[in-house]
């Protein structure tokens, strides 16, 4: 992303599908919350319209919604790891939404510039 973290909720959507196989840098919290969100809008609408056509969307946005998590983690300086707490039942994934609704880390950390002040993503 180029500029200050975008604050166009579609941009946010798109810019996820644009960056898929991009798992370095950092997601700030409204770009992945966006993401997230208008993801589940369409795969409920397309899963509304056919059942096959939103399993067919879910794969496709299999892998920019991982990229997208990782960037995330990374925002609050965590490893891609941290995801597989998710496993966890009950207390993993209350861990790993607290981590994705968290602000991320002021200024570089070790996965890169802060997404909010970034003028090269």
């Amino acid at each position: 992303m180029t500029g200050h973290e975008s604050t166009n909720p579609i941009h946010c959507y798109l810019d996820g599908f644009h960056h898929y196989v991009d798992f370095r840098g950092r997601t700030g919290r409204r770009g992945y919350w966006y993401f997230f969100l208008f993801n589940f809008l369409v795969t409920l609408v397309l899963g509304a319209v056919s059942g096959a056509l939103g399993g067919a969307y879910v794969l496709v946005a299999f892998l920019p919604g991982l990229a997208v998590l990782v960037r995330r983690l990374h925002d609050v300086n965590r490893s891609a790891w941290w995801i597989l707490i998710g496993l966890v039942p009950f207390v993993g994934t209350i861990v790993l939404l607290v981590f994705l609704a968290t602000e991320g880390t002021r200024g570089d950390n070790g996965y890169g510039p802060d997404p909010r002040m970034a003028t090269d993503y």
